[in-house]
């Protein structure tokens, strides 16, 4: 038995946050399920742990698996000799040293449950290991949030990975992998040896997922596709949608540079009317932008909906760090083929008095759920609603991912600073700049810039120089969550910016999910990015470049163990025990 069940029998779908029950360990373990990943988080169980504990072993078994492997650390401890194995360690030999980690299996998509045993590590005063009493917990990670219902994807957002560099650096640069120029998207021939693993690889669930939405409306001749982008540039995309003929009907932004004739988005309206005919090709953007990101598929094998923030460009996929939800069903299909016809029909003016500007419900079984559409007009206008909802409601937990909220005043950003001073709250979340990188929300209130300099200088070993993937946006999502430990969880999320001219001028689709597995995958998500851009904000900050290395127990009673700022700073306890 484990968690109360016979082993091998399916996990219950409530089962998105999953703990360990050995009374007899020292700690606490609880999994939270993310898309493509798990957080494992870990706490002491009585006071404080003791000075010779270096920090914890983790191992994970897959769905049927014979065997457990090791995660690895890339930390080492300094040995006697003043070296540290260059190697990437095994964290059985070097554990790791904080209190929740995120880890993304080989074979996520797995059906089954993943195992994971994590052992609290020791050292004695002749550096000798030992191990105390495991915890052992498993969640099923499953391809669909919720089959044949919902699935949240992700891309990778290479920029945060070590593991880029490690996997595809060597191999070339990002010019053999990327286009330099949006414009020159539709016909780029990636000539990088490992291409076509690495962009698999870096589109993650997200570009796979929404390729076979397309497939599947070609693969159902009687299926009718509808198409709102922003974006529209990355040539597996068009040409899918070239192959649907007449049964595609697209609404394509034409602001900006988009509306210049050599424009990715130009050459794929000449495409794209050639193929559907010109009558089914529209070029549009409302008051400002035609900002949506939607994929509609109508037909009798199945009904499915694409939307969030993802691009269908090359950045969109393969740079920025961006999200798509999968939806499935007639309820869920019916307000967003209302909504492109309305699209297709009115002007801006026109378009905030139809009844895609208010919230539908999605009507999908077990999952509270809502879209709706801009602009808005002054009676349907959502920001300062959202705004009052983060200021009024949050009661634990505030986590965000919004392009320009420093560079932008309005409510949002006032909900945002009023919250953060509310020492009840954890509040953690990034913002892309128009210039110069990113801003971090920290946990302790502050906000700090994180320069791309900072990924490619002053990088202590045994880390790596990244690549900022040229110019332009990188944290593209745009999502926020609130109390997502709560029974009031909710996330809202979608192509919406959560500004003004999002709210009343754009062509957008802004989403509601008041739905806790929902909530904490975006939490995962969330940490998983913040974590590396707060690392790279401690490095950016410290004059003298040094080696890490693992914490040794403190040897003098100037040393501290590793472990003591999580259980003396108010946040870094705020942490702990929030996902623990």
């Amino acid at each position: 038995m484990r968690n109360g069940r016979t082993l091998g029998e399916p996990t219950m779908a409530a089962e998105f946050q999953v703990s360990g029950h050995n009374a007899a360990a020292p700690f606490t373990l609880k999994l939270h399920r993310g898309d493509g990943m798990t957080l494992l988080a870990m706490d002491w169980k009585v006071g404080k742990p003791p000075q010779d504990f270096v920090g914890f072993a983790i191992e994970y078994k897959e769905p049927n698996g014979d065997r457990f492997y090791a995660l690895k650390n890339r930390l080492g401890f300094r040995a006697a000799s003043g070296q540290v194995n260059p190697n990437i360690l095994s964290t059985m030999l070097s554990p790791i040293q904080k209190f929740r980690w995120v880890h993304f299996p080989r074979n996520a998509e797995l059906l089954g449950e993943f195992i994971y045993r994590v052992k609290p590590v020791f050292m004695n005063d002749n550096d000798e290991l030992s191990y105390g009493e495991e915890q052992e917990a498993a969640v099923e990670l499953r391809r669909e949030t919720y089959p044949e219902l919902l699935n949240v994807t992700f891309t990778r957002g290479f920029v945060s990975s070590q593991a880029f560099v490690d996997r595809y650096a060597s191999y070339g640069p990002i010019s053999k992998l990327l286009p330099a120029k949006a414009a020159d998207g539709l016909n780029f021939i990636p000539t990088h040896p490992k291409a076509i693993e690495a962009l698999k690889w870096m589109g993650f669930e997200a570009f796979n997922a929404i390729l076979e939405v397309l497939d599947k409306a070609l693969a159902d001749n009687n299926a009718k596709v509808r198409v709102v982008a922003y974006d529209l540039s990355e040539p597996e995309i068009v040409s899918r949608l070239e192959k649907l003929g007449d049964r595609l009907k697209i609404i394509i932004d034409d602001s900006q540079d988009h509306g210049e004739p050599g424009s990715g988005e130009t050459q794929a309206a000449a495409h794209l009317s050639d193929s559907a005919g010109t009558a089914n090709v529209k070029r549009q953007h409302m008051s400002n932008l035609q900002h949506n990101k939607i994929i509609v598929v109508d037909g009798p094998r199945g009904q499915m909906v694409v939307c969030g923030s993802t691009n269908f460009s090359w950045r969109g996929f393969f740079v920025q760090s961006n999200n798509a939800v999968i939806l499935q069903g007639a309820s869920a299909v019916e307000p967003f083929l209302a909504a492109f016809e309305d699209y297709w029909s009115q002007t801006s003016p026109t378009f905030r008095e139809t009844a895609s500007a208010n919230w539908s419900n999605l009507g999908l079984p077990g999952i509270r759920a809502r879209v709706t559409f801009s602009p808005h007009g002054p009676s349907n206008a959502l920001l300062k609603t959202i705004a009052d909802d983060i200021e009024t409601n949050t009661t634990s937990s505030l986590f965000f991912s919004l392009a320009f909220l420093y560079q932008t005043p309005g409510v949002i950003l006032n909900a945002i600073k009023k919250v953060s001073h509310r020492d009840e709250i954890f509040v953690y979340g990034i913002s892309d700049r128009k210039v110069g990188g990113l801003d971090l929300q920290k946990p302790d209130g502050n906000v700090s810039p994180v320069f791309p300099a900072a990924l490619t200088k002053n990088v202590p070993k045994p880390f790596s120089a990244e690549p900022t993937g040229g110019g332009g946006i990188r944290m593209h999502h745009k999502f926020v969550v609130i109390d997502f430990d709560k029974p009031t969880a909710r996330v809202y999320l979608g192509s919406y910016n959560f500004s003004s001219p999002a709210d009343i001028k754009n062509g957008e689709n802004l989403l509601l999910f008041r739905d806790r597995r929902i909530a904490v995958s975006y939490v995962v998500e969330a940490l998983r990015i913040i974590d590396h851009y707060h690392f790279r904000v401690k490095q950016q900050k410290t004059k003298a470049r040094k080696e890490l290395v693992l914490k040794k127990p403190p040897r003098s009673k100037r040393e501290k163990a590793w472990w003591v700022e999580d259980y003396t700073k108010v946040r870094k306890i705020r942490d702990r025990e929030l996902f623990a």
